[in-house]
């Protein structure tokens, strides 16, 4: 897609004068005490406004903290196309993937307790992976053939998706394959989506490939297996309670679903229209870490500017500053294929700044949705921000923008 820039008169323009159904914006009275320039981020607005104007996005809530301060939060567009509801600051979204890092900071809370070592075998505690296989070509699948992994699967390899898991989203045979077993069969509980992903053989031998994967369902399990609580109980209890994350979780209540944004995807015509499948908000009782979560924007500021804040919140410590120290490394070498950045445990890392050839951090941890949920946690900055939408399919394309016009607003 191309896309033309607008002047600054008509970006202003954008801005001030959007109709109140189109846009509701709240945005922090001043901003010049962390450096960041106000007449920059209505540039910022201005964008996505165009954006959702011309039909590309039907509508965005974006939230950026800088020095513990919130500077900008706006609520652009439509959380229903069909309906013409407008966006709101507290719309809830279905963040898909953007579960992992929160389900790999809740394990790290039980690493921290002493229960395992980053170097054992999953097989430890869940059996079943102990004698794993692996395909020959993912492209043909299983038909190709298997041989005997040549090591067990480590919990750093889980953590960093180096353990030789597929998403069952990658488009292979293997993919197509994983996918039957561990979604399309309607598994009950995470325990039978983690069995059938144990009967499902590996893309590539654990450690010697970086491919996204399923590995945080088994993350999620190993919280049952060692606490004795559901991820559901694990994360309400230890994490969203006390963090004040009132609007996140597997099921929404009655009262939360009229705040839920609907699911947009692009018809035959190329047109964004409302998707006719939206997601079920309720009787989900597969509490999975690869994805799962409703949340808002606000909330998951919170998680994140606790992160940002070395793992400690309003007086209460989940994390030592040296377990987020460790989570926000390259733990994947030169496997993750993204110029300028790799994996750590359970976030994407930024740490060849001029190698990503965009405006950013070294030391920048963030990850995304399928739907376009983004975040990203920059400690040089002491910046968080955070941009949710509900598009299918995926693209990094906002990502990259929200990114983009987020540090352009720095001073």
């Amino acid at each position: 897609m191309h896309f033309h820039k607008p002047s600054l008169l008509l970006l202003l323009v954008l801005v001030l004068f959007s109709a109140p159904a189109f846009s509701q914006m709240a945005i922090s009275p001043s901003t010049k005490n962390v450096e960041i320039s106000s007449e920059r981020l209505a540039r910022y607005d201005a964008y996505f406004q165009k954006e959702i104007k011309e039909g590309r996005l039907p509508g965005v809530v974006t939230l950026i903290y800088r020095k513990g301060e919130k500077v900008h939060e706006s609520a652009l567009g439509y959380s229903d196309l069909a309906a013409k509801t407008p966006m709101r600051t507290d719309q809830i979204f279905f963040i898909q993937s953007m579960t992992k890092p929160i389900i790999s900071t809740a394990f790290m809370m039980l690493y921290e307790e002493g229960h395992f070592f980053l170097t054992d075998p999953i097989s430890k505690f869940l059996p079943e992976f102990k004698e794993m296989k692996v395909v020959k070509d993912p492209l043909i699948g299983s038909p190709s053939g298997t041989e005997p992994a040549k090591s067990q699967i480590t919990i750093a390899q889980v953590l960093s998706h180096t353990a030789g898991f597929v998403h069952g989203i990658g488009g292979t045979k293997l993919d197509e394959e994983v996918a039957k077993a561990i979604y399309l069969s309607g598994p009950k509980t995470i325990e039978e989506r983690v069995k059938a992903l144990a009967s499902q053989p590996l893309a590539s031998h654990p450690g010697e490939k970086w491919n996204y994967s399923a590995s945080p369902d088994i993350l999620a399990r190993m919280i049952e297996v060692i606490t004795g609580m559901s991820p559901a109980e694990f994360l309400k209890t230890r994490l969203f309670d006390p963090l004040g994350m009132k609007d996140t979780g597997y099921n929404l209540t009655d009262a939360q679903k009229s705040r839920m944004t609907q699911l947009h995807s692009f018809n035959e015509a190329g047109v964004l229209v409302k998707s006719q499948r939206q997601t079920p908000t309720s009787g989900n009782t597969v509490f999975g870490g690869t994805h799962g979560l409703f949340s808002t924007s606000q909330d998951y500021s919170l998680f994140a500017r606790m992160m940002l804040n070395g793992g400690e919140w309003n007086g209460k410590r989940y994390l030592s500053p040296k377990t987020v120290e460790i989570m926000a490394l390259n733990q994947s070498g030169d496997l993750f294929q993204d110029p300028g950045k790799g994996f750590g445990l359970g976030f994407a890392v930024v740490d060849d700044l001029a190698d990503t050839k965009a405006l950013g951090s070294e030391g920048t941890f963030y990850w995304s949705g399928a739907f376009c949920t983004y975040f990203f946690i920059d400690p040089k900055e002491e910046m968080v921000a955070t941009f949710m939408t509900q598009v299918n399919p995926f693209s990094s394309y906002y990502e990259n923008k929200f990114r983009q016009l987020v540090y352009q607003a720095i001073e």
